[in-house]
C-alpha cells in the first residue's frame, strides 16, 4: 500500500476512531500552551525598551515578571494535561487497530493466508503497531506541540516586524521544499525497513518452531547462517533509514543557525530605519528560537513518523484485503434436524490456475459415514475443506440440508459443523483449555466426561495432572496420537451434526492408534461424516466410499461393493492389504 504519511494517518484515524477521540481539544490545551509561553518574549521587550528608556518601574517590572513565571507554569500544566490525553487517547486506538487486524486476519480466506508468511502476519499485529505506538507517545507529542509552536511563533513575528518575519517565512518555505523532498526518499527507506523486519520474524519463527526437525538432521549452521543473513540484510535496512534521518536531523541544525545569524543580521543592518526598537529585536530573536527549536525536533520526529507510517502502510494493506470468504450480512441458521450434504457439478482452482476438483457432484445423507479415498494429492481434503466452507467453490454449489453453504452464517455453521484436521493443533493451555474450545462453557467435570464418552479416560488419567496436563505450544508436550485424541474430545464435546475429518492414524504407535480409532467410531456414530481415510481399514467400516482420482470422483459405493467391481478402490485396497499385512 502506497500513500502519504499524512493521507496514510487519515485512514488510521478512520479504522481506529479513538486515535482521534477529543484530539481538538487537546490542540487546544496544547495551542494554549504555546502561547502562554510567548509571554517571556513579550514581558522581556517591555523590560529592556524601558530601561533604554529610563523609565523602568521596579514595582511594574516584578509584576511582570511574576506574570511571565505564571504563565510559563500555566503552559506546562497545558502541555502536561494535552500529552495525558493524547497518551490516552492513542493507546486505546492502538488497541483497537491490533484488534481490528487481529480480526480481519482471523476473517481471511485460507488460501491466502497460506500464502502468506507467518511471521510477517504476527508483524502486523505486534512490531508493527509497535512502532506506531512510539511514534505516538513521543513523536506525536512533538509534531503536535511543535506545529502549534511554529505556526504563533511565525504569528507573532509577524506582529513585531512583519518585513524581518517575511525574510524568515521564505527560508522556511525553502527548507520546508526540501525537507518534503527528502523525506519521501525517508519515506521509502522505512517501507524496507518494515520489510526486513517481516522476513526476520518469519525466519526466526520458522527456526524456533522447527528445531527438532533442525537437530535431527544437523542444519544447525545452515539454519544460522539464514537467520543471520536475514538479520543482517534488516541490519543494513535500518541503518540505511538512520543514516538518512541523521543527514535529514544535521540540515535542520544548519538551517537553525542560518536562520537565526540572517535575524541577527537583517535586524541589526535595517532595524532602526524599521523603527525596530532593541528590545523588540531581543524578543523576535526569542520568536525566532521558539520557531526553529520546534523545527529541529520536528525534523526528528519525521524519522519516528516514517518509520510509523511503513508500519501503518502494512497494517492497512491487511486491512484492505478482501475478505473472500465472507459472513453473509442476511445469512440463515442451518435448520434444527440431521443435516445432509450435496455438491453440485463444483469445481476448485487455486489462484495458480490449477484445477484440483472438477464436476464434482455427490449427495451425502443426513447420518450416512463416508469414506473419502485416493492417492496423494487427488484432492480430498480439499473436497472436506469445501463441506466446512473453509474454502468456496470456484464454480458450481455446496449445500448443507439443501441451504447453499454461502448463505448460512458462520455462528450457526461453526455451531452445527466440526471439521477435524489431520494435526490436532493444540494451543499452550492445559488438556481441559484445548478441549473447551469446542465448547467454551464446559467445565472440568464436563470435558471429564467427554473422555469417558470416548473411552478415553484411562489415557487422560494416566497423564501427569490428567485434564490439568500442560500441552505446551502447539501441543509439544504431547505425541501427535494424543494431540489427535484432544483433538477428537474437542470436536466431541462441540455436539456437531456434520462431522469432518482428516484422519490420521499413520504416524501413530499401534495402542494409540487402536484408541483413535474406537474413539473415532464413537466420534461419528449417529452423525454425518465425512473422513478422509489414510487407512482403508476406516472406509471397510463406512456406508460409502467416495474414490478420488486426479480431482475427480472416479467409483462410489459400499467397500464391498468397490472391492468386488475391481477398479480403482480394488486396486488400492489391493496395495494396501499387501502393506500392511491384513490379506487373507
Amino acid at each position: 500500500m502506497s500513500g502519504s504519511t499524512s493521507g496514510v494517518l487519515r485512514r488510521a484515524f478512520k479504522v481506529a476512531p479513538a486515535l482521534s477521540r477529543g484530539l481538538t481539544f487537546t490542540l487546544v490545551l496544547a495551542v494554549l500552551g504555546t502561547a502562554l509561553e510567548l509571554v517571556v518574549p513579550i514581558t522581556i521587550q517591555r523590560i529592556i525598551d524601558s530601561v533604554l528608556l529610563g523609565s523602568v518601574d521596579t514595582t511594574q517590572a516584578i509584576q511582570a515578571g511574576s506574570a511571565a513565571i505564571f504563565a510559563v507554569g500555566l503552559a506546562a500544566v497545558a502541555r502536561r494535561w494535552s500529552l495525558a490525553r493524547l497518551a490516552r487517547s492513542s493507546g486505546t486506538g492502538l488497541a483497537d487497530l491490533r484488534v481490528a487486524t487481529f480480526s480481519h486476519l482471523h476473517r481471511l480466506s485460507m488460501l491466502h493466508l497460506q500464502s502468506e508468511r507467518r511471521g510477517a502476519l504476527v508483524g502486523r499485529v505486534t512490531s508493527d503497531v509497535e512502532t506506531i505506538q512510539e511514534f505516538m507517545e513521543w513523536g506525536g507529542v512533538g509534531l503536535l506541540l511543535g506545529s502549534a509552536q511554529v505556526t504563533l511563533a511565525f504569528a507573532a513575528m509577524l506582529v513585531y516586524e512583519w518585513r524581518l518575519a517575511l525574510i524568515i517565512g521564505v527560508g522556511v518555505a525553502i527548507y520546508a521544499g526540501l525537507f518534503l523532498l527528502f523525506q519521501r526518499i525517508l519515506r521509502r527507506a522505512h517501507d524496507r525497513v518494515r520489510d526486513r523486519v517481516g522476513d526476520s520474524l518469519s525466519i526466526i519463527g520458522e527456526a524456533t518452531s522447527g528445531l527438532a526437525t533442525v537437530r535431527a538432521y544437523g542444519m544447525e549452521e545452515a539454519v544460522l547462517g539464514k537467520v543471520r543473513n536475514t538479520l543482517d540484510r534488516q541490519y543494513r535496512a535500518e541503518f540505511g533509514a538512520g543514516a538518512l534521518a541523521a543527514v535529514l536531523f544535521s540540515s535542520a541544525e544548519v538551517f537553525s543557525g542560518i536562520i537565526t545569524a540572517s535575524a541577527v543580521a537583517v535586524g541589526i543592518a535595517f532595524g532602526v530605519g524599521w523603527g525596530l526598537s532593541a528590545g523588540t529585536l531581543v524578543a523576535f530573536l526569542f520568536l525566532v528560537t521558539l520557531l526553529v527549536f520546534p523545527v529541529q525536533i520536528l525534523v526528528e520526529t519525521v524519522n519516528q513518523a516514517q518509520s510509523a507510517g511503513a508500519g501503518l502502510r502494512k497494517i492497512l494493506g491487511v486491512l484492505d484485503t478482501p475478505v473472500e470468504i465472507p459472513d453473509p450480512p442476511d445469512g440463515v441458521d442451518l435448520p434444527d434436524r440431521a443435516l445432509d450434504v450435496r455438491f453440485d457439478r463444483v469445481r476448485f482452482r487455486y489462484p495458480t490456475g490449477t484445477d484440483v476438483l472438477r464436476n464434482i457432484t455427490a449427495h451425502i445423507s443426513a447420518g450416512e459415514q463416508v469414506a473419502v479415498v485416493g492417492e496423494t494429492g487427488s484432492g480430498k481434503t480439499t473436497f472436506a475443506k469445501l463441506a466446512t466452507r473453509l474454502l468456496d467453490p470456484t464454480d458450481g454449489d455446496v449445500r448443507v440440508a439443501d441451504i447453499p453453504l454461502d448463505e448460512v452464517r458462520f455462528a450457526s455453521l461453526r455451531n452445527r459443523v466440526s471439521y477435524v484436521p489431520q494435526e490436532g493443533f493444540l494451543f499452550a493451555g492445559s488438556v481441559a483449555d484445548n478441549v473447551r474450545y469446542g465448547k467454551p462453557a464446559a467445565d472440568d467435570a464436563g470435558v471429564r466426561v467427554a473422555f469417558a464418552d470416548l473411552g478415553l479416560l484411562d489415557w487422560i488419567d494416566s497423564l501427569p495432572d490428567g485434564i490439568d496436563t500442560r500441552v505446551g505450544e502447539r501441543g509439544s508436550n504431547l505425541s501427535a496420537g494424543e494431540r489427535q485424541l484432544v483433538a477428537i474430545a474437542r470436536a466431541w464435546i462441540a455436539n456437531p451434526d456434520l462431522l469432518v475429518l482428516d484422519e490420521a492414524t499413520s504416524a501413530v504407535d499401534p495402542a494409540l492408534e487402536v484408541q483413535i480409532r474406537r474413539a473415532i467410531e464413537r466420534l461419528t456414530a449417529g452423525r454425518t461424516s465425512i473422513t478422509i481415510a489414510h487407512r482403508l481399514s476406516t472406509a471397510e467400516a463406512a456406508d460409502t466410499v467416495l474414490v478420488f482420482d486426479e480431482g475427480e470422483i472416479v467409483e462410489r459405493g459400499s467397500h464391498a461393493d468397490l472391492v468386488a467391481a475391481g477398479g480403482v478402490y480394488a486396486g488400492l485396497h489391493a496395495d494396501w492389504e499387501g502393506s500392511t499385512g491384513t490379506g487373507g
